[in-house]
């Protein structure tokens, strides 16, 4: 039996794998379809169009029949969605939501297998029911209803045998085909979040680490008007047990098909829940795409999933803080002087502050204002204004540099943004930055 179960794995491995290498194989058809095509008078605006919606549907395809960090990738990249051309992301739109919220299940003999391990061969007498049919599933695991021994219904997530090395394996596939993602969005450059996907791995496969941070979030949140987070029960390095939060949806239904007044009300709370954690629980949420963001009948938010975090005991850093206000404040001496202070612009590089103003001046607009719109034409126009590879911008992204301590607040504050951006939300986000955001005190 374990001989059948190892060739099994193998087999597994070898099958994703080999849709992974489609990837690359299926873009050069297009690729070279695409070619033939402008030889025979098509216009090359036309091709690039047809290809890149071609490679974008092969991509979510292919990614959402994955977990490890293919799943994850894909999750990652799904947020981005809304800096895409409508003629492109209109058509795997819906796909992309799904991707979102789920993944295939594992066996249910794999699953027993897993608890076994973990808890012991007794493990079912632990819960008085449990039901082996998942109800959600992530990148690395997936999530069981149950109840505990004392009555307390439960959400169980089990993370995936083999997780660890398809995760790896996944990462290190996805990096040798970095250049395919780039027709989804020409000058996007995948390899920063490759790294800071793999400097995490360690820290997101230990459900241990992850039960330590969501009990803090839990404590502090406990009672909210606003938020809900479940509370852990119990936990080994791959198995967690939390209290179950009823919800009707996640987030990326209200993205889907939300009122103006739901993506208002939701998306607020999913600012203020972002950037107010770091004040209140010394820790940043760090994986900010919708699924792990549930929507409850009662009008509050509930916030799922704390394995990826970052240690901010002192809240947001105050220097970020400061150069938010320098830049709000169109001071931009004072940010090239605080940039390189910061370690973004390295010693012997030159950035002019009227050349930094307009590289990075419109991305502060959210916090200008009392209340901003956050939308996919503004998000689409920052995007082609600074992606487009231009002599001019590559000039200008090779100065910037980005200090390893600001890494997952990147990826939170960049996240966060194209979700809102798909809400399509009106949010109080300067009032938040005054709040919760020490040294952000423009004049």
């Amino acid at each position: 039996m374990a001989e059948d179960d190892n060739r099994k794995m193998r087999q597994s491995a070898f099958g994703r794998t080999a849709r992974l290498a489609t990837l690359p194989v299926g873009f050069a058809g297009r690729t070279t379809l695409g070619v033939g095509k402008r030889l025979v008078g098509r216009p090359a605006n036309l091709v690039l169009t047809e290809v890149q919606a071609r490679t974008a549907d092969q991509i979510f395809k292919v990614l959402g029949e994955l977990k490890g960090g293919a799943m994850k990738f894909g999750q990652a990249m799904s947020i981005f969605e809304s800096a895409l051309p409508d003629e492109l992301a209109g058509p795997y739109r819906e796909a992309l939501t799904k991707l979102q919220d789920s993944a295939p299940p594992m066996s249910v003999r794999m699953l027993e297998s897993v608890m076994a391990e973990e808890l012991g061969i007794d493990w079912r007498t632990r819960f008085a029911t449990f039901d082996t049919a998942p109800v959600a599933s992530a990148s690395i695991g997936q999530v069981h209803r149950a109840t505990w021994a004392d009555g307390t219904d439960v959400a169980v997530k089990v993370q995936y045998p083999g997780a660890a090395k398809a995760l790896r394996s996944d990462i290190k596939q996805i990096g040798r085909m970095a250049r395919l993602f780039t027709v989804l969005a020409p000058g996007l450059d995948i390899k920063p979040l490759l790294a800071e996907l793999e400097a995490r791995i360690a820290e997101e496969l230990d459900y241990s680490l992850e039960a330590a941070s969501q009990s803090v979030f839990a404590e502090e949140f406990a009672d909210d008007p606003d938020f809900v987070v479940p509370a852990v029960v119990e936990h080994t390095s791959r198995v967690l047990v939390t209290t179950w939060m009823d919800s009707e949806a996640s987030l990326a239904q209200v993205i889907k098909d939300g009122t103006p007044e739901q993506r208002d009300h939701f998306g607020g709370l999913y600012a203020r829940f972002l950037v107010s954690g770091p004040t209140r629980t010394g820790l940043l949420h760090a994986d900010p795409h919708p699924g792990n963001f549930r929507i409850r009948s009662d009008g509050r938010l509930g916030i799922v999933d704390y394995g990826a975090v970052a240690r901010l005991p002192d809240g947001f850093p105050r220097p970020l803080g400061e150069l938010l206000s320098r830049g709000i404040s169109d001071d931009w001496d004072a940010v090239v002087d605080g940039l390189r202070e910061e370690g973004f612009l390295l010693a012997r590089t030159e950035f002019t502050p009227d050349d930094l103003s307009d590289y990075l001046g419109p991305f502060l607009d959210a916090g200008r204002a009392e209340t901003f719109s956050f939308t996919r034409a503004w998000l689409r126009e920052q995007t082609v204004r600074v992606a487009t590879p231009s002599q001019e911008n590559l000039a200008r992204a090779f100065k910037l540099n980005l200090p390893p301590e600001y890494m997952l607040i990147h990826r939170v504050w960049l996240g966060g943004f194209g979700v809102l951006c798909q809400l399509e939300a009106t949010v109080g986000f300067r009032a938040l930055l005054e709040e919760y955001v020490p040294g952000f005190e423009p004049a």
